[in-house]
Order: structure tokens, then C-alpha cells, then sequence
């Protein structure tokens, strides 16, 4: 399908099917980076326009759930949090989580959520979920400045607070680009599965949500010590779980609790993520082609 023709009679724009699978036009995703921006303007209006609250339930939403994570987990079940308060750990690992959730469930919805705009107009498929990862920052940074302002009054307030910062809080964004990456890799893999198959909406979000317990959000990674299951050290399995080196080094890196995982694990994790959205890119691509006669 050709789009504008200039007057001298050459093309200026052809648009065409992917026939490489790994094939992606980052040239092409700069130019359409309006579109992108209208999209996150989209998704940030239109979530909370007819709330009275608005933006403030991006602080509201984790603070009620720290306090049930306080009653539940810390409460009832009486699991530690290596000597830190209860709602600096579950802040850190919540604002953390939040945004890869989010974005995943977002993600993987791309397809059936936009067939009436991808049906009738041209314009990169992939500006849709990356789209909906970037607008997800805002979230991210309000519910992040949440987890400072608490940490500050604890670190003022409570003397016998001993969270501490130490240098691997400088991972931060390295961190945050790799919760991305993961997300959007994971959700355009289930995006292209769901066209076909709408199980899978049903039953992945019931994984994510178990996804989070195989996650040390509300636990820290410690607590595993020496158990094992079918021989295997429990800590090797949990940290094959590509979110938990992650949000360790997250949690090590602002308050001080546990130990680092080690960079072993933190490389196993972006190799993991690059991997991964090599191969969603891969699925997506050929998806897209035919999507509109099953969606």
C-alpha cells in the first residue's frame, strides 16, 4: 500500500508487510513519536478524567495496600523485614512492581484493545505498548516521590531507622528501563497469543497476580536462608524469577536490607529482557500482519 506521492512521481512513503521477522524500523518509530506522545497523553487523561480524587489515588492505591501488607503479612504472618521498617520495605518493592504490572497488563492487551484503530489506519503497531509503558513513568515517579517523602520522615523521625542509601541506589534507572523492558517484552508475547486465544487474557492476569508472591515484595529474599526444593537451593529458584534480581537490588540499594544478589544475577536479568524482546518482537511482527481476521 503506498501513501503520498510527491509531484515529481516518487514515492515518499511505501508501506508494506514485515517480511523479516526481527525486522523493526526505529526510523520509522521516531517519526510517528507525536503519535507516541498523543497516546501517553491518552492513557494518562482518560484513566482518572472522571475521578474526583485524580491523580491522588496513584498515592492512595499503595498506601492502602502497605497498610494490608502491614496487617497480613507483617500483623498476622509475623514476617520480618531484615530490620527495616514495615512500610519502607513493602513501598519499595510495591512502587517497583506496580509499574512492571501495570505495563504487563497494559501490554498484553495491545492488539484486542486498539483492533478498531489498528483496522482502520497505518501507523506502527509498536507505538501502542511502548506507548503504554512510558505513560505508566508518571505513576511510577508520583508513587516513587510517595516512597521518598516516607523515607525521609522515617530517616528524621524514627532514630532507630536504619535504612541506608549505598552506591548501588545509582542503579535506579538502569533498574526501572529493565522492570520496562521485561514488561513490554512479556506483554506483546501474550498480546499476540490472546488475538487467537482469549483464555489467556483470563488466565494471565491470575498469574500475575501469583507472579507477585514468587516475587520477595512482601518477604525479603533472605528469609529463603537454606531451604531447598527437590535439592535445588530456594534462593537459585527464586532469582531465576528475572524481576527478583531486580527488585532486590532496588530494595538494597535504598535501604540497606539483605544482601546484594550479585552481578551475576543483575546480567542474567537484562540478558534475559534482551533476549526476550528480541523474541516479542519476532512474535509481534508476524502477528501483525494477519491479526485483524482472528481478533
Amino acid at each position: 500500500m503506498k501513501k503520498t506521492q510527491e509531484s515529481s512521481g516518487q514515492w515518499t512513503t511505501v508501506i508494506k508487510p514485515k517480511n523479516n521477522l526481527f525486522e523493526v524500523n526505529l526510523k520509522e518509530i521516531w517519526q510517528y513519536r507525536d503519535l507516541i506522545s498523543l497516546f501517553i497523553k491518552r492513557n494518562i487523561i482518560t484513566q482518572y478524567k472522571q475521578t474526583i480524587l485524580g491523580p491522588v489515588w496513584f498515592v492512595v492505591q499503595p498506601a492502602l495496600t502497605v497498610i494490608m501488607y502491614m496487617i497480613v503479612f507483617g500483623g498476622i504472618a509475623g514476617i520480618p523485614t531484615d530490620g527495616v521498617p514495615r512500610p519502607l520495605f513493602y513501598l519499595a518493592g510495591t512502587c517497583m512492581w506496580q509499574y512492571f504490572a501495570d505495563c504487563l497488563n497494559k501490554t498484553s492487551n495491545t492488539f484486542v484493545s486498539n483492533a478498531g484503530i489498528f483496522g482502520k489506519v497505518y501507523f506502527p503497531r509498536l507505538a501502542v505498548p511502548i506507548s503504554d509503558v512510558i505513560s505508566n513513568l508518571l505513576r511510577f515517579g508520583i508513587q516513587f516521590g510517595f516512597f521518598a517523602v516516607v523515607y525521609v520522615i522515617y530517616t528524621l523521625v524514627d532514630p532507630t531507622c536504619n535504612a541506608v542509601l549505598n552506591v548501588y541506589v545509582l542503579l535506579a534507572p538502569l533498574l526501572v528501563i529493565m522492570m520496562a523492558g521485561l514488561a513490554l517484552g512479556f506483554g506483546v508475547l501474550v498480546s499476540a497469543m490472546t488475538t487467537k486465544y482469549r483464555d489467556l487474557q483470563v488466565l494471565f492476569s491470575f498469574i500475575v497476580q501469583l507472579w507477585m508472591y514468587a516475587t520477595p515484595i512482601v518477604y525479603p529474599l533472605s528469609q529463603t536462608g537454606s531451604m531447598r526444593w527437590c535439592g535445588i537451593p530456594v534462593h537459585t529458584l527464586m532469582c531465576l524469577n528475572p524481576v527478583t534480581p531486580i527488585i532486590e537490588t532496588f530494595k538494597y540499594g535504598f535501604l540497606g536490607c539483605g544482601a546484594f544478589v550479585g552481578w551475576r544475577w543483575l546480567i542474567y536479568s537484562f540478558v534475559f529482557m534482551v533476549v526476550l524482546l528480541a523474541l516479542g518482537v519476532v512474535v509481534f511482527n508476524r502477528v501483525q500482519k494477519s491479526f485483524m481476521d482472528t481478533v
